[in-house]
């Protein structure tokens, strides 16, 4: 689960990891109320007024403005509330903003000049050991600085029955090129964000960039938090932080029925039980020459009633042309599958798309009888390869 920047820092501070003072607004009214708030705390005459979408790059599509005044701040609310922010990381058409985060300026002047670092904790799944990894190069896509200067990104494994140890956050801060009150700084800030990471079940925390400044303090400028979904029972309050706003719509309606589904951007709608077979079906939808429009795993227990729901769910994308039904009966009866394909005929009228079942396994002989019965317009196949041979007919 994906979390918004300001719902982000509020998980860090509350692990002691030094943050902005920020808070959010939902009108320009509230952020210029929150920037006054602002000032009385920190004395900040300069505030960053940030769009609170799941995407990143938020600047480079005028998402993120520095006010020198209250009624600048304001202005720049007006303009980002209610705009369709588009960056390199949304689609063309962009996301709706709803809100913003105002913040305390900490690019303020003082006895040093201000640095921007990278800083992140994730899985490295090679050594199955959480690392952190962080560069000099702050402020600017890791990508492009694994690309041009491979040599400034720096990686700590760490040891999960140790956790991230003091010796460690001390090279990461001299590896940043740190001293003084910074390097001590950028310790306690390392060594927070790892108690934060492991303690919200995250699966990614990624600060671009972390600040140093002027008088040498450490702060998370940026904040993106990925939670473990698979965690969140045990975390409430975090689970109630999900904005289902900002997800797909037809994912948030697959999640109801207990589907995972994924939209992708082809044109074949893809039903299948488990993960590795959904995976297989999709590489030959491929190799025949078509495209899968989504990644849907009915589940080992499927009935029915949620394979209707999944075509519904499949038809409701307009670039779908076909439907692949791959069903393997381990734990799920090819009957059953078979009924939830009939009742969907039955109870969503004319489906305007042909459909391509193979069953095999438990039941699939009785699978096959009930559609064979129904009437049902659809082509039927054995081998995995024949029904992808069979989406590239009916496509052409």
């Amino acid at each position: 689960m994906n979390l918004h920047e300001y719902q982000g820092k509020s998980i860090l501070k509350s692990y002691g990891v030094s943050v902005p003072d920020g808070i959010v607004a939902s009108s320009p009214e509230e952020a210029f109320n929150a920037a006054k708030e602002i000032q009385k705390h920190t004395g900040s005459d300069k505030w960053a007024v940030k769009a609170q979408i799941h995407a990143g790059g938020r600047g480079k599509g005028g998402g993120v403005k520095i006010a020198k005044s209250l009624d600048q701040v304001r202005e720049y609310a007006d303009q980002i509330i209610g705009m369709h922010l588009v960056t390199p990381q949304t689609k063309k058409e962009g996301k709706l903003v709803r809100k913003v985060l105002v913040e305390q300026n900490i690019y303020y002047e003082g006895p040093d000049k201000v640095e921007e670092y990278y800083l992140s904790i994730l899985l490295n799944r090679d050594k199955s050991k959480n690392m952190v990894m962080y560069s000099p190069r702050g402020g600017m896509n890791i990508e492009q600085v694994a690309e041009e200067t491979p040599e400034e990104i720096f990686t700590e494994v760490i040891d999960p029955l140790v956790g991230l140890t003091g010796f460690q956050a001390r090279r990461i801060a001299f590896n940043l090129g740190l001293s003084g009150v910074a390097f001590k700084e950028m310790v306690k800030f390392s060594l927070a964000l790892y108690k934060a990471y492991k303690g919200a079940d995250a699966s990614l925390f990624e600060i671009n960039p972390v600040i140093k400044a002027a008088d040498g303090r450490i702060y998370a400028a940026d904040s993106k938090v990925t939670i473990d979904n698979n965690a969140l029972f045990r975390h409430k309050d975090i689970a109630a932080m999900r904005d289902i706003a900002e997800e797909d719509p037809l994912e948030v309606e697959a999640g109801r029925f207990d589907l995972n589904y994924v939209k992708l951007d082809g044109n074949v709608g893809c039903m299948v039980n488990g993960a590795g077979l959904a995976m297989a079906t999709m590489d030959m939808i491929k190799m025949s020459g078509g495209n899968p429009a989504n990644f849907l795993d009915v589940g080992g227990t499927a009935d029915a009633k949620r394979v209707e729901e999944a075509f519904r769910i499949i038809l409701k994308d307009p670039n779908v042309k076909a439907i692949l039904l791959n069903i393997f009966g381990g734990i799920v009866r090819c009957d059953r599958v078979a009924q939830g394909v009939v009742d969907a005929y039955n109870n969503i009228g004319d489906i305007p798309v042909p459909i391509i079942v193979r069953l095999q396994g438990t039941n699939a002989e009785e699978g096959k009888e009930l559609i064979d019965k129904s009437g049902l317009q659809v082509h039927s196949a054995i081998r995995l390869e024949d029904a992808a041979n069979l989406v590239n007919e009916v496509l052409s």
